[in-house]
């Protein structure tokens, strides 16, 4: 059974920054591919970012283009995403979602994690 858990989150002044940590355990992460969703009040989960098991491959949201970066270290079992910036509008819970697929073959996600609140004060 793989668990996730994220930290990281925190409340930040626009145009700041904020690093999210997801770290897996239950399995090695390097056999599992990691996304980032996250889900305002009132708003469906939206995709943020992905990253493929070797971490050679990373595919974004247009919204956080440019903005985020997400990363992985292995040996750690731990994806990060960094968040520069921030608006008031990336305002959320953040969760990691994990699974063995390939990113592309994903339908469903078989793990996710509990979540860890992002606040962006104009």
């Amino acid at each position: 059974q793989v668990q996730l858990v994220e930290s990281g989150g925190g409340l930040v002044q626009a145009g700041g920054s904020l690093r999210l940590s997801c770290a897996a355990s239950g399995r090695a992460s390097s056999s599992l591919t990691i996304t980032w969703f996250r889900q305002a009040p009132g708003n469906e989960r939206e995709f943020v970012a992905a990253i493929s098991r070797s971490g050679g491959i990373t595919y974004y949201a247009d919204s956080v283009k440019g903005r985020f970066t997400i990363s992985r270290d292995n040996d750690k079992n731990t994806v990060y995403l960094q968040m520069d910036s921030l608006k008031p509008e990336d305002t959320a819970v953040y969760y990691c979602a994990a699974d063995s697929l390939p990113y592309r073959y994903i339908t469903g996600y078989s793990y996710w994690g509990q979540g860890t609140q992002v606040t962006v004060s104009s």
